[in-house]
């Protein structure tokens, strides 16, 4: 317990106090605590106003709000969000404040999610295609269409995946020349540890599935940066990933790793890793942010496989 106190002593050190104030607010929101959160939050607004970390902290007491299943206040505090980021970004590019893009990315999924989950998906749905076409040249195009796709991709065709450069010596193909196999769409980024952590359950699915037909294929995405954060040009992460993948993911052997950021964008990958399960007829049967299980996947390959 004490060495957990001083690591977090260290790091409150190391963080400056906008950084901090970001930091507090998130832990109590997301840790239940959303009183105490907003009681921060409201003595920094006293003494700072409508700075941008000050709105992106308030987006993490509406994800706290939702969290905790008070979707009507969760609605409103995502609303405010909303207005003062878009009234302190003005004419300005969205992408060059960090904390507003942060902030308005967020407000646009607490309240989609809200008005999901009070039965008004459809207007969701709707709002969340708008705010997609808006937001299309910026850096929250991919949290908004995850959203979107969490409510409307399972079901549906899956979505064209571009394949004209691939991180191996395996090119990558359209999923149109994947037709009459089952495929998992593996989305990772050479930065992700959780990515790494799928590996081996992704290996272990291939293990079982692969002579009766699953294919695999690993897609990722350009960051313009490499190890620590450091600013790279676009050979050196190239290489840089290309050294990532043979030391974490040889387990997966020679598939097909197409690198593109629209696949990325279509796909809704704000979170890594991102699994993506196709039918046969090139149907979408799972669309999972984040990590799962090999019961979970199995549980979802094997009906496909028994009617292939």
């Amino acid at each position: 317990m004490k060495v957990r106190w001083l690591a977090l002593f260290l790091l409150c050190l190391s963080l400056s106090a906008e950084s901090l104030i970001v930091y507090q607010v998130r832990i109590a929101a997301m840790g239940g605590d959303v009183s105490r959160a907003r009681q921060t939050l409201d003595l920094y607004h006293k003494a700072a106003g409508n700075t941008p970390e000050y709105l992106e902290c308030l987006s993490w007491v509406g994800r706290g709000e939702l969290k905790s299943k008070n979707f009507a206040k969760a609605e409103e505090t995502a609303t405010e969000v909303r207005k003062l980021t878009l009234a302190r970004l003005g004419k300005g590019r969205l992408d060059a404040t960090p904390s507003l893009a942060t902030a308005l990315g967020a407000s646009i999924e607490v309240q989609a999610q809200s008005a999901a989950a009070t039965g008004r998906r459809d207007q969701a749905v709707g709002f969340l295609r708008e705010e997609v076409a808006h937001w299309k040249s910026t850096s929250i195009r991919a949290r908004i269409q995850k959203n979107l796709n969490l409510l409307s991709l399972e079901g549906k065709p899956a979505p064209p995946l571009e394949a004209a450069t691939g991180l191996t010596d395996r090119k990558p193909q359209t999923l149109a020349k994947h037709l009459g196999h089952p495929v998992l769409l593996f989305f990772w980024a050479h930065w992700c540890i959780d990515c790494k952590n799928q590996v081996a359950i992704v290996a272990e699915l291939q293990h079982r599935y692969g002579a009766r037909g699953l294919e695999v294929i690993a897609p990722t995405q350009h960051y313009g940066y490499v190890a620590g954060g450091e600013d790279a040009p676009r050979n050196v992460e190239t290489a840089y990933m290309k050294a990532v993948h043979a030391q974490f993911y040889k387990a997966l052997g020679n598939i097909e790793v197409p690198v593109s950021e629209e696949n990325f964008g279509v796909y809704g990958v704000s979170s890594t890793p991102t699994l993506v399960l196709i039918d046969p007829a090139g149907t979408v049967r799972l669309y999972n942010p984040g990590n799962a299980t090999l019961d979970q996947l199995a549980a979802k390959i094997e009906p496909l496989l028994a009617r292939r």
